[in-house]
């Protein structure tokens, strides 16, 4: 009698640039971008802090009638936490107009969702994470639950999700379920997140031995670079991450921490199998775009971990933080996640 055939291992790409395989787990797509039918840019630009602060703009314009609690600032030069002030406390007039702002960012997002559904690389999606530092501030917050509650009554068939970590550390959690099984033994390793304004590197206890999804995992030690304020150029960034995460494998040794020999890099842009950016990295300092390696010239700057070249490996920074959820998706096939930051980042992924 013949043998029955055994099914063919699925791939697993973990410990590769742009991992699309992973057990259990299938990273369909990232980046998705809708053109807008009523402007030039994408649909997505539409939820974006940006068209937020535009939104604050209009409302300071059009619906107050005391005097503007920001004076003459623009929106785009407030701090989030002054907007929150005025939606909370800033008098009836100026609290009533951020309401109004806040109402209609709710509804755009709707309807950036509702398109997203629209579309085959979106259907079926049964869950979307939020993440990204919108929602972490009253603002935000109270936007991401007025959309939740028209998404319900829309009957869209999606519920959204807010980030349970905070979002500098999802980037970097949500390289456990990336670490390759070879180094699981180890008990933490370091990851980067980069953004068009600050850069954070840590040290993650990924914790993967109790929970394979890395639900347990925990960002022991941080530091963070607004490079933004500094104006680097791309040498210049470079060195100064490679110095930080050099900075934190030697706390790792104080800690007494078997480090793995990996570091982590999430990133916006599409990430290409070699590791190179191709696109979408016009937020970052200086241009980061190949022929331009990042893992290949942080590499020569990074020491030896346990007496290994440590391996740099890159992954859109949408696709992390979204996995930094995993462990919350076991009861939905298909979900994805929306990154609220300058722009609007995004990501599938389907459960198998």
């Amino acid at each position: 009698m013949a043998r029955p055939r055994r099914a063919p291992a699925r791939p697993d790409d973990r410990g590769r640039h742009a991992a699309v395989h992973l057990p259990g787990l299938d990273i369909d797509g990232y980046s998705l971008s809708v053109p807008d039918p009523q402007g030039d840019g994408v649909i997505g630009d539409r939820a974006s802090q940006t068209a937020f602060r535009g939104l604050v703009d209009a409302a300071r314009e059009h619906h107050l009638t005391a005097k503007d609690p920001f004076g003459r600032k623009p929106s785009r030069a407030l701090k989030k936490e002054h907007i929150d002030l005025v939606l909370v406390g800033g008098g009836l007039d100026a609290s009533h107009a951020m309401h109004l702002a806040v109402e209609e960012y709710a509804r755009q997002l709707c309807y950036v969702v509702q398109v997203f559904m629209a579309r085959p690389e979106w259907r079926g999606v049964e869950r979307i994470v939020i993440g990204g530092g919108f929602p972490e501030h009253q603002t935000g917050g109270l936007a991401m639950r007025r959309a939740i509650r028209l998404l319900e009554l829309a009957d869209t068939g999606v519920g959204l999700l807010p980030l349970r970590h905070d979002p500098d550390e999802g980037g970097l959690l949500g390289w456990s379920p990336l670490l390759p099984q070879e180094l699981h033994g180890h008990d933490a390793f370091l990851a980067v997140d980069i953004g068009g304004t600050k850069l954070r590197c840590g040290i993650v206890r990924h914790r993967l031995r109790h929970d394979p999804t890395g639900g347990h995992g925990q960002v022991l030690e941080s530091m963070v670079w607004r490079h933004k304020s500094d104006r680097p150029n791309r040498e210049a960034a470079v060195r100064r991450m490679a110095a930080m995460l050099n900075g934190l494998a030697a706390m790792a040794r104080t800690l007494g921490l078997k480090l793995a020999p990996f570091v982590g890099i999430a990133c916006p842009g599409t990430i290409e199998p070699d590791g190179s950016i191709s696109a979408g990295a016009q937020n970052l300092p200086g241009d980061w775009e190949r022929p331009f390696h990042l893992p290949d010239a942080l590499a020569a700057y990074l020491e030896p971990v346990g007496g290994r070249a440590p391996a740099v490996v890159m992954h859109n920074d949408a696709v992390v933080q979204g996995l930094s959820e995993l462990d919350r998706m076991h009861d939905v096939r298909r979900w994805g996640v929306l990154t609220i930051g300058t722009g609007l980042g995004n990501a599938t992924y389907t459960t198998r």
